[in-house]
């Protein structure tokens, strides 16, 4: 199984969730230094393998050279979970700023299209596999100030369901899990750093855990042949769509 942004987060407790069911895993992230301590950790914990490589998905001739080598190696992954994204800022669209929108689409929508574009074809000739595609409720409802982020999270829904269709015939299985408030660096990355005002976004109610989600994953390729998710919304019980969320008052 193949996980991109590997490093923390969903990725990260996708790939320990997955290893703790036996499955052998290839992790990519920019972050080498993260996957291994992860890889070490695996692997004297869950007793399977795990292939690291640092690989940005925004390079398209370094995914392809490396799906290269998984061909050539014959370690062509059974799954392919396209979770590496990312949100930039959160502005009006005429006060945005350009280099957090390249960053996103790159990132979003170019980066999951290499992955799959690189691996696909891998899976059509042996018949089988599954991709996984992170999404979000904001490809779903669209946002205030998150016009962007949105617009790639839409993408990422287009191409999950073009994906599916143009499958069709094939073994192979396409799903979008779909998350809402997830308690990750994702706030963190989104404010440039700013940890505090990341903090403010959980505070209040209880949100999705990275774990939460990597059970998701775990179950859907474990699905029986037949069955195929095609795309899940999971939302916090405090979050009722992209802009409905109840928060208790602060105690203090």
């Amino acid at each position: 199984m193949l996980i991109t942004g590997a490093s923390a987060g969903i990725g990260e407790a996708a790939a320990r969730s997955l290893a703790s069911f036996g499955a052998d895993l290839i992790l990519c992230a920019r972050r080498k230094g993260r996957l291994e301590g992860l890889k070490e950790d695996l692997e004297n914990h869950c007793g399977v393998r795990v292939s690291i490589v640092a690989l940005d998905v925004r390079d398209r001739s370094a995914v392809e050279t490396f799906v290269g080598e998984l061909e050539a190696a014959d370690t062509v992954p059974d799954v392919l979970v396209n979770n590496a994204g990312k949100a930039l800022g959160l502005h009006l669209l005429h006060e945005g700023l350009v280099d957090d929108w390249e960053e996103m689409l790159d990132t979003n929508v170019k980066g999951l299209l290499y992955m799959s574009r690189s691996i696909l074809p891998l899976m059509v000739k042996r018949d089988s596999g599954h991709v996984v595609n992170i999404g979000s409720i904001a490809g779903h409802q669209v946002y205030p100030k998150g016009a962007v982020y949105n617009a790639s999270k839409f993408a990422v829904r287009a191409l999950n369901e073009g994906m599916a269709l143009d499958l069709l015939g094939t073994r192979i299985k396409v799903t979008s899990i779909d998350p809402g408030l997830v308690e990750t660096e994702f706030s963190q990355v989104r404010f440039h750093g700013d940890t505090e005002r990341a903090r403010t976004v959980y505070q209040g109610y209880q949100p999705l855990r990275a774990e939460d989600i990597a059970d998701i994953i775990t179950f859907v390729v474990n699905t029986p042949d037949h069955v195929n998710i095609l795309d899940l919304v999971v939302l916090p019980t405090a979050q009722r769509n992209a802009t409905m969320l109840h928060k208790e008052p602060s105690k203090e």
